[in-house]
């Protein structure tokens, strides 16, 4: 009988001592007869969420919560290098920790990886079934024009390619984002263009988007401004 794949869960954190703790007790409801553990990559956040996550790994134990802190903002594609670098599981998950990213999504993923044999899981909120819950009305045409460009100049095999809730096969996981030079939010579809290149099997699961319950969103002018740039950067990729 072949062992079970073990998961390890990627949780980068910037100023999120109120919504990490709600999130990794959600992960242990869902995720209950599932091998797993928690990385949590806190970039020094002044609000104190280094003090919960240390009080988390003091609740549940260190084989299950893994502190991995850095000493600043370095950059959401970098703290998943640094995150995996400490990862036991054959993949890995990664999801924001603002709630936008309901973990009881996380068993379908797995199931659906299961299902094919896929590389790549991804969430989707332009799927029948998917959407968004609580954004008004510009940031919702900020959204869908952004993933009309991707997919107008990009034409990727997926419908969601700026979604950030996703699970890799950890080995993939690790060559793609070494080959990664964006920064950001177009990080995530640099990580798809390229899986896509290198003839990944990837598939999607319909997820609701909800917006952020606790704390300050960090999109702004500057990151719509390099999601543009980014994405005709991409592309030209080889």
């Amino acid at each position: 009988m072949s062992k079970s794949p073990f998961y390890s869960i990627l949780l980068p954190t910037y100023n999120e001592r109120d919504n990490l703790p709600v999130v990794v007790a959600m992960i242990e409801q869902y995720l209950r007869d599932i091998p797993h553990e928690i990385i949590i990559i806190d970039d020094n956040s002044p609000d104190g969420t280094q003090e919960v996550a240390t009080a988390l790994q003091h609740q549940l134990g260190p084989e299950r919560i893994i502190l991995k802190p850095r000493s600043g903002k370095l950059g959401l594609g970098s703290a998943y290098v640094h995150g995996s670098q400490y990862a036991r599981g054959d993949f890995l998950i990664i999801m924001d920790v603002d709630l936008s990213h309901h973990p009881r999504y996380i068993p379908t993923f797995i199931e659906r990886q299961r299902e094919g044999d896929y590389d790549i899981v991804t969430g989707s909120r332009y799927l029948p079934g998917g959407g968004v819950a609580g954004w008004n009305l510009k940031r919702k045409i900020i959204s869908c024009g952004a993933n009309y460009l991707t997919q107008l100049l990009l034409r990727p095999p997926i419908s969601d390619v700026t979604g950030s809730f996703r699970l890799y096969r950890k080995s993939h996981f690790d060559r793609l984002v070494s080959q990664c030079t964006s920064k950001g939010y177009v990080f995530q579809m640099e990580m798809i263009v390229r899986a896509v290149n290198a003839n990944l099997r990837i598939a999607e699961v319909p997820i609701i988007f909800v917006d952020r319950i606790y704390g300050e969103s960090k999109l702004g002018g500057q990151e719509i401004v390099l999601f543009a740039k980014g994405v005709l950067q991409l592309t030209f990729l080889e």
